[in-house]
This record gives C-alpha cells, sequence and structure tokens, in this order.
C-alpha cells in the first residue's frame, strides 16, 4: 500500500494518491513481525500482571516463540484450514498462539474470556473447531461442554497441567525454535475467525483472509498514528476484533511496542499506569473515557501524545471534558468487525466533536438509500462502502445467505444509519433497526443518549422507540443513575428540560425508566432491541 505516510500530514492528497498493494503471498506473522525481528533489540511488548510482575519481548523472542508453538500445533497433527478456538486472556501467550497458528495458515478464532461453557459449546461447534487453548482459569467451563463438541480434538492449557489436556509450557520445551519447510500463505487465504457481539440472535463468525492483517497498516499508521517509537496500550479484551485492530495488526504493522495490563479496568488505576509507564497513543471504548473524565486528570503527568475511541459513538461533551484537562483531543473511529476502521477523525484534520470524522483512505464510503443509490449532504441513509477493499471480510463463514444480505448492488451495507455534512463529515445516527420515528420525526437514540449522560445525574443511559397511540412512537429512556442521584419525578422533568436544552427539543424523552443497569452483549454494548421488547410487551397490557 502506498500514501503519504509515514503518517498522514495531509488527508485530501492521502486520498487522492492512495493505492492499495497487497501482495499475492502475505502473511503477518512471517513478513511483519519476523522483519521486525531482525533487530534483535525491537521491543515488542511491554506486559504487566495484576500483581505488577513486569515481563518483556523483543518482536524476536515473538519470531522464536512463536515457531515453537507453531511446531506444537504442526506435532498434533493441526493443519493448514483448521479451526481452532483462542480463549486466552490479557497475557503474552495470547500473541505467541495466534502469531504460530497463522503461521501455518491455521484459523485462530479468539474468544473471551467472559463466555459461559453454553457459550464455548456454540462456538465450537459452529466453527468445527478441532482444538481449544485456554487458561487455569477457565478449564473448567471447557471441560464442562467438552463432550458435546464432536470436532474438539485438542485441549491445550495454559498456566498448568491437567489430565486430558495437553500443557502448553512443556510442549513449549520440547519444540523447536526454527520452523522449516513452510509453504508461506497467500493472503487471500483464510486467517482469523471473530464471532460477533450481535444485539439480535446468536453470534455470528466472521471470516478475514490474510491481506486484512496487511490492510490493518492503515489503522496503525493513519489512525493510531504510530511510530516505531511508541508505547501504546488499547484496553481492549483479546476476544475482541478491536484486539486486532489495536493489540496486534495496528501497532505491530508499524513496529511500535504494545502495553499489555492482565487486570481489568479501574478509572484510577488506568490513569496511574498512564503516567507511570509514560504510554504515549491509548486506546479505550467509550465506556472508559466517560468513567476517566470523572476523575481529578489534571493532578496527572502524561507523556500521552495521541488518544483514540471506538466500539460506539462518543459524546463529544466526553471529548471537550479530556481536552479541557489534558490538552489533548479523542480521535474517534467507526468500524466493524467485518472491516478495519471506515471513517474516522485523524490527526492531520479538524475535528469535529461528536462526528464520526471522514473515510479512511483507500475506501469509498457513502451513504445510501434502500435501492443503493448514494444520498446526498444532509440526508439520513445507511453507511455503506463501495466494492471489496481488502480489509473488508471475506463474509460469514458457511453462511452465504447472510452475507449475501450485506450486499446492495457494489455495496456493502453497515446496517448503521449516518448522515453526511457539507464538508464530507459523517454523523451517526445508530443502527438501522434503533431509529425511532415519533410524529414524523426520525430521531437517531445516539444524540438523546449523549445529551443525557451530559447530567451529572446520570452515569449511562438507553433510548429506544416505544409505541403510543398517537405519535406511533415515542422516545423512551432507560437511565443508570450515579450513586449519589436519587429517583424522583422531580429529577424526570430536569432531565427532560435538560435534554430539550442541549439538543432539538422534540427528541427529548417524553418517559424516562430509572435502573440499576442495562442489558447489555457480553462485548458490553447496550441490548437495545431487548429494550424495545420490554416496551412493545408493556404496552400490549
Amino acid at each position: 500500500m502506498t500514501g503519504e505516510g509515514p503518517n498522514m500530514k495531509n488527508y485530501e492528497e492521502t486520498v487522492r494518491t492512495f493505492q492499495w498493494d497487497i501482495p499475492e503471498r502475505f502473511n503477518f506473522a512471517w513478513d511483519v513481525v519476523d522483519r521486525w525481528a531482525t533487530d534483535e533489540h525491537r521491543l515488542a511488548l511491554h506486559w504487566l500482571s495484576r500483581e505488577g510482575e513486569e515481563r518483556k519481548f523483543t518482536f524476536a523472542d515473538f519470531r522464536r516463540l512463536s515457531n515453537r508453538f507453531a511446531n506444537v500445533a504442526q506435532h498434533l497433527g493441526l493443519k493448514r484450514g483448521d479451526v481452532v478456538l483462542v480463549m486466552l486472556p490479557r497475557r503474552p501467550e495470547w500473541q505467541v498462539v495466534m502469531l504460530g497458528l497463522m503461521k501455518l495458515g491455521i484459523v485462530p478464532a479468539p474468544c473471551t474470556t467472559m463466555l459461559r461453557p453454553k457459550d464455548i459449546e456454540y462456538r465450537a461447534n459452529l466453527a468445527e473447531a478441532r482444538a481449544i487453548i485456554t487458561d487455569t482459569a477457565n478449564a473448567d467451563k471447557v471441560e464442562a461442554v467438552k463432550d458435546t463438541c464432536p470436532t474438539l480434538e485438542h485441549l491445550i492449557l495454559v498456566g498448568g497441567e491437567r489430565s486430558g489436556w495437553v500443557s502448553y509450557e512443556q510442549a513449549m520445551r520440547e519444540a523447536a525454535s526454527e520452523l522449516v519447510g513452510v509453504e508461506k500463505t497467500r493472503s487471500s487465504d483464510p486467517a482469523l475467525l471473530y464471532f460477533t457481539s450481535g444485539t439480535v440472535g446468536g453470534p455470528k463468525m466472521v471470516l478475514h483472509n490474510h491481506g486484512y492483517a496487511l490492510a490493518h497498516r492503515l489503522t496503525g499508521e493513519y489512525w493510531l498514528d504510530l511510530k516505531p517509537s511508541d508505547l501504546h496500550w488499547n484496553l481492549s479484551d483479546t476476544g475482541w476484533a478491536k484486539a486486532a485492530y489495536s493489540t496486534l495488526f495496528g501497532p505491530w504493522n508499524m513496529g511500535a511496542t504494545v502495553f499489555m495490563f492482565e487486570g481489568g479496568f479501574d478509572p484510577e488505576q488506568t490513569l496511574h499506569l498512564l503516567q507511570q509507564y509514560g504510554i504515549t497513543v491509548f486506546c479505550a471504548p467509550p465506556t472508559a473515557y466517560r468513567m476517566l473524565v470523572r476523575e481529578d486528570l489534571r493532578k496527572y503527568a502524561f507523556r500521552l501524545r495521541h488518544v483514540v475511541s471506538a466500539g460506539e459513538p462518543l459524546n463529544p461533551e466526553v471529548i471537550a471534558v479530556w481536552r479541557e484537562t489534558t490538552g489533548l483531543s479523542i480521535y474517534d473511529g467507526y468500524g466493524q468487525t467485518e472491516t478495519i476502521i471506515l471513517v474516522a477523525n485523524f490527526p492531520c484534520m479538524e475535528t469535529k466533536p461528536g462526528s464520526m470524522g471522514k473515510p479512511m483512505p483507500g475506501h469509498e464510503v457513502a451513504i445510501i438509500d434502500v435501492d443503493g443509490n448514494e444520498l446526498p449532504a444532509g440526508q439520513e441513509g445507511e453507511i455503506a462502502v463501495r466494492g471489496h477493499p481488502p480489509s473488508l471480510f471475506q463474509g460469514y463463514w458457511k453462511n452465504p445467505e447472510l452475507t449475501a444480505r450485506t450486499r446492495r448492488g457494489e455495496w456493502y451495507v453497515t446496517g448503521d444509519r449516518a448522515y453526511r455534512d457539507e464538508e464530507g463529515y459523517f454523523w451517526f445516527v445508530g443502527r438501522a433497526d434503533d431509529v425511532i420515528i415519533s410524529a414524523g420525526y426520525r430521531i437517531g437514540p445516539f444524540e438523546v443518549e449523549s445529551a443525557l449522560v451530559e447530567h451529572p445525574a446520570v452515569v449511562e443511559a438507553a433510548v429506544v422507540a416505544s409505541p403510543d397511540e398517537v405519535r406511533g412512537q415515542i422516545v423512551k429512556a432507560f437511565v443508570v443513575l450515579s450513586p449519589d442521584a436519587q429517583p424522583s419525578d422531580e429529577l424526570v422533568k430536569e432531565l427532560q428540560e435538560h435534554v430539550k436544552n442541549v439538543t432539538a427539543p422534540y427528541k427529548y424523552p417524553r418517559e424516562i425508566e430509572f435502573v440499576k443497569e442495562l442489558p447489555k452483549t457480553i462485548s458490553g454494548k447496550i441490548r437495545r432491541v431487548e429494550l424495545r421488547r420490554r416496551e412493545l410487551e408493556r404496552k400490549k397490557k
């Protein structure tokens, strides 16, 4: 791929001159990680355990370790095209396993450690997985369902020994550190499978090829703005595609060092770690930023130079608070499990708080109608990508009918709604089935939710359509309050007036229900479909 690099200096010029250049044969582990490994001292990973243990790994370390694991996989009889579930927490073995499998053309399917036994059973059988790799903390869940997973031949355990399991540590000690006689994968060969965290129905399996890993150079160079001298921290769990974006392919395409903390998210601890370890580039979901800005950010001395957010739209008021207290903008980005970052705010251009930004170079992104026609500025429609860029998924695993439904003529349709302004910036409205039509007005839930969480009493909010005899639908808000706020009719009126003052008055929630928590997918996305179902059932009574 050619562009202006390193890093984008002029958006319009980069878009104009960009050309895809995906070689016929490509393998991220061989062609990127092993290439960086020629410098024996180039640091790839700085890992920190919950207890404070630190371990550092060079790219050369990962070359040797991934070769060892590839030899382990070969010894077990795993072969090109086989699927292996990788259910590991934030620890270095995750990268070792991912790289080792990819070197052989075996297809890793990352899974979050939050899965329950029934989730593991569903995924193992859907993927027809031949093996699963997990740690001692999660082995019992696999044991509970292994007998109902007929294709599951090998259980590999990290961090201990167990009857019927292959010990990762012992197998690695016995394996050679050189890998010979392996033919490099084609760019078009299957590379990895990710499970979507769909808000409707069971998770789908998204298939990417090896060219997708190279396409993430755009993520690393243009959106993350990484350089080889950077120390980059992404908060994502290893089971989500965000880890491919920002823990594996994005930063290592650029030769940057990844910081990985084994523990979970705690706002105060996160801020201390950012300061203590001199993180220079930081990637976190909007939920994390909403909690971070509630802390006293001014008491920290950061080395941060660039911060990004993705996963769901980030409220402009959070961006404003972060900028006021740290001096840095948060560069929001939009992508899917099926893609890389498609639309983003880039460091080289002026940002509009609340906007998704502009299309990633190499991608023709538009707003289209139900017939596949491009819509002009200001008109709401579905976000779509023209053609089949290398960054786009190959399809849903063994489900051509579902894959076909994502195409509308020459367009890949994301299922998300937005509009584009006169300057080419995109503005998110909501999932196609989340949009509320009330008395003829089309209302996106995000803008109302964003206004609500700006109020100091609100921690989280979800907005859905509720049936109404007069208006057809009304805006209904489910609100989680801060610990020091109490539900009351007065607070309902206060929040309604607040929304009217922040956004167009017709968008205010005519009904507000205070709840202790919101229903979410296993990846943390709000299940508005469940809230809509509740409202339909309630209004029928």
